[in-house]
């Protein structure tokens, strides 16, 4: 899969993705991430990629020319099945569109900034916008970083217990149970009978049982 990331800061991804699962699942070529810096595709001498938006209200736009250019050279190159726009008033990102998302070959992931992006590039551009919750960052580059986590952990492969991710949490609109490792008592502080049994099948009804109780007690709107 390849996810190719537009923003004018670079620098802030850079570690991210040269680190634990984001480095390994590229090392094994099984996610191909690319950092684009948008002043890269602007005209303007002093590589500016925002201007004052007309109307007169507060704050700066990113410009139109060196995104259409940058979007349009990687589309020369290959087919896109999505180009997603980081935005607060986009649809909610959850782990439905991460699994719809992670089986797609290649997308682009455009970072907004400041008061965000002339809005003809949503109108011509964009496919898809997505928010990672209802809330201002100071850019989209950390949004960008949560979605591209939460889909290329989903590739077969990425993680070396695929089953794994098929237990996380929201997989099947509930919570995850209590998990609990070594040693089995603490301080007097007992991990469950059950889950020391060997009785899968007791165990599999008391994680179930558990998931839904911390649903309907934490997140009643998930049910």
């Amino acid at each position: 899969m390849r996810i190719d990331i537009l923003t004018v800061f670079p620098d802030m991804l850079e570690g991210f993705f040269n680190c634990s699962m984001m480095a390994r699942a590229q090392k094994a070529g099984l996610a191909d991430i690319h950092l684009h810096d948008i002043r890269d595709y602007t005209t303007d001498k002093h590589h500016k990629t925002d201007d004052y938006p007309f109307g007169g209200c507060a704050g700066l736009v990113m410009k139109i020319e060196p995104i259409d250019r940058l979007i349009t050279d990687l589309k020369s190159q290959r087919e896109y099945d999505e180009v997603i726009y980081t935005s607060p008033d986009g649809e909610q990102f959850n782990q439905k569109a991460a699994n719809s998302l992670s089986l797609l070959n290649n997308i682009i992931i455009l970072c907004g900034h400041y008061k965000g992006i002339d809005y003809r590039i949503r109108e011509h551009l964009i496919t898809r916008e997505i928010s990672i919750g209802d809330y201002v960052l100071t850019g989209g580059e950390l949004a960008a970083a949560v979605m591209t986590d939460s889909i290329v952990r989903l590739i077969p492969g990425v993680l070396s217990d695929e089953q794994s991710a098929l237990s996380d949490c929201f997989q099947d609109n509930l919570l995850a149970p209590p998990v609990y490792t070594r040693p089995a008592d603490y301080k007097g502080w007992k991990v469950p009978d059950v889950l020391l049994s060997g009785n899968q099948a007791l165990i599999d009804d008391w994680e179930f049982q558990q998931s839904l109780e911390r649903t309907k007690r934490l997140r009643p709107d998930l049910l």
